[in-house]
């Protein structure tokens, strides 16, 4: 996740598709899909005639598919010599295919969880080894992670907001978070997880070095738990969880 505050408006409509939405999009074409399967089957890297005789395709249109799905980066191609011969005469190497590290996930609304995750066991795991309370190591791993975040965002608060599924909008001077990215979770554990959430945004606000903004709890229907006030009129819910 990244938060960052420079109060700017965004027009989505100019945006291009998010680099995971485009993946997916990429694989509702029938054939790119049977490719996509029949490589990350293979026990190892797959090369353009082998997939074109596997699945019945014209070799051209293997490969169109296969290099679309490298841009896509869910695959990624290597080259290797097949006749395991080198040197002069060898021959080229063969571009093979096979699937890529990178993980791909859609969700609408957005949702980060295994951000949660990761942030709950790094504070448990911290909590074990030195006994302080888990909820302290939780509140102070949110605040870092949301300091380093700012540092990696070069869109300031509102565009980080953005970026990472918040949905902010402007109420007066205030922002309002229309999307959390931790629903399910804040709905089950809302104490840990709404304390969680609210030290990330401290740590947020911190790291882009906001003073007219406070992270406060305001939680309410419609909204995230966590809303921006104006620094100047803090409501009673902006005491420490």
């Amino acid at each position: 996740m990244a938060l960052g505050f420079t109060l700017v408006f965004v027009d989505h409509s100019k945006e291009a598709p998010r680099p995971d939405v485009s993946a997916v999009a990429a694989l509702d074409e029938p054939t790119r899909r049977r490719l996509y399967d029949h490589v990350v089957r293979q026990p190892g890297p797959v090369s353009r005639d082998e997939a074109a005789e596997a699945l019945g395709l014209a070799r051209q249109t293997a490969a169109f598919h296969l290099d679309r799905l490298v841009d896509e980066s869910l695959l990624v191609a290597v080259y290797e010599r097949r006749s395991g011969r080198t040197g002069p005469g060898a021959g080229r190497p063969a571009k093979l295919y096979k699937r890529s590290t990178k993980q791909v996930t859609v969700s609408l609304p957005e949702r980060h969880y295994e951000l949660a995750g990761r942030l709950l066991a790094q504070a448990l795991e911290e909590s074990e080894a030195t006994g302080e309370p888990v909820r302290i190591v939780l509140h102070r791993k949110a605040h870092e992670l949301g300091t380093r975040l700012a540092g990696q965002e070069p869109a300031g608060v509102f565009g980080l907001l953005e970026d990472n599924g918040f949905e902010p909008r402007y109420d007066g001077d205030a922002i309002v978070l229309g999307n959390c990215p931790f629903h399910a979770l804040a709905r089950e554990h809302t104490q840990t997880v709404c304390g969680m959430n609210l030290h990330l945004l401290r740590g947020v606000l911190e790291g882009f070095d906001e003073s007219s903004l406070q992270a406060c709890l305001q939680p309410g229907p419609g909204h995230c738990c966590v809303r921006l006030q104006p620094a100047s009129s803090p409501p009673a819910s902006a005491r420490r969880p």
